[in-house]
């Protein structure tokens, strides 16, 4: 490009004094100042294989016109070799459009309750999505093609698919989803591939997880509602107050219950809450910190029983397990709703069988930890 005038870098961080499409997408849909955008990590190769996504695509349409089959038909690819292959009539042609998609599904991520970089499930599957937003044009506001798609995104998380080796998926999916939506084609390979399995809750401890943070956005998504305000987590709240994903059981009390942290540590005793209502909880059983709640605290007024059932329920949370401080009996049934939850955003039913042996179940939080390759450093981190 750079023989040809062209200069990238110019493109990605601006000229001039203006700034470039990175600040741009650090600043998109951006919640506070102290908060980057949940496009803040995307990288020039991330923009530069959406981009690709385009040209390669059109490159194959014109050889179907052409009267190639086949073998004969050059791949729809996002991998380096394409993006080295990228013309840069391609790139302009493309760029204003693409960055207009990534800028949607800003938007759409925000829909979904997914705010901040480390609530994100997956930076990989960004670029799948702006692409596929990219092609739908404003279709995507429709209400039906919106659960489509939500349906598809969801699926990608919960069936911990875009982890690592994603650019064939990211092509199938740019080639799939529009397919689908638009023609009526046969679910994407996403779904149909995608499995959760039950046991996978009781191993999901860290944000390291795609599906962890899956779970806490489908919570606020869901209507959850602080256990002290009773105000949903909606943006205003969220970031005016503090939120995270906090335990219900809290860790001090399991500790001197015997319970080990392999399962109070499960996000099945986790869900999102602010800073000041946390304090509330502390470290006592949760029927001190409830009753606390009930009686009021400095600056908390008191709090009607049937009202904090409400917000308990809210969070699928059987108050009355809660109030007993029945741990076991806790955490099978919030296990349960939470099963029923990601059915419902993924369209399929989790996988309840049992595990043969020998059988691959996937890796847990600690191994995901463990395994992180040096291609998806790379991948993350290398320039263009």
């Amino acid at each position: 490009y750079a023989a040809s005038g062209h200069e990238l870098r110019k493109d990605w961080y601006g000229k001039d004094g203006q700034p470039g499409r990175h600040h741009r997408f650090v600043e998109a849909q951006r919640p506070t100042d102290s908060d980057r955008g949940i496009l803040a990590e995307v990288a020039n190769t991330d923009f530069l294989q959406a981009v690709s996504l385009f040209h390669t695509r059109n490159v194959r349409l014109q050889a179907v016109a052409d009267g190639k089959h086949g073998r004969e038909l050059p791949q729809v690819t996002a991998s380096r070799q394409a993006l080295l292959g990228l013309p840069l009539g391609a790139y302009l042609t493309h760029q204003d459009s693409v960055e207009a998609g990534f800028m949607e599904a800003a938007k759409f991520l925000r829909r979904l309750n997914i705010y901040r970089i480390k609530d994100l499930p997956y930076q990989s599957q960004v670029v799948p999505l702006a692409a596929i937003l990219t092609e739908l044009g404003d279709k995507w506001h429709n209400d039906t093609v919106r659960q489509q798609l939500v349906r598809w995104y969801w699926s990608g998380v919960f069936g911990e698919l875009y982890g690592s080796t994603v650019e064939t998926r990211i092509a199938r999916d740019f080639i799939e989803v529009p397919s689908w939506i638009r023609d009526g084609a046969p679910e994407p390979s996403t779904i149909q591939e995608a499995t959760f399995r039950a046991e996978r809750l009781d191993t999901m401890r860290m944000r390291l997880s795609a599906a962890y943070k899956g779970v806490n956005a489908l919570l606020m998504n869901e209507g959850a509602q602080d256990f002290r305000s009773g105000e949903k987590f909606s943006d205003t709240v969220f970031f005016g107050e503090n939120v995270d994903i906090h335990h219900i059981f809290p860790q001090d009390w399991c500790k001197k219950q015997g319970i080990p942290p392999s399962r109070f540590d499960s996000i099945i005793n986790k869900t999102p809450l602010t800073y000041r209502t946390n304090r509330i909880v502390g470290g006592s059983a949760p029927s001190q910190y409830l009753a606390a709640l009930e009686k009021g605290t400095p600056g908390s007024p008191p709090i009607e029983r049937a009202r904090l059932d409400a917000y308990l329920r809210s969070h699928l949370i059987e108050p009355e397990l809660l109030r007993a401080d029945d741990f076991d009996s806790f955490m099978t049934d919030r296990r349960s709703k939470l099963l029923a939850l990601i059915e419902k955003a993924t369209g399929k039913q989790v996988y309840r069988g049992a595990f043969e042996e020998g059988e691959d179940i996937g890796a847990d939080d600690d191994e995901i930890e463990a395994n992180l390759t040096m291609a998806e450093v790379q991948y993350t981190q290398e320039p263009a």
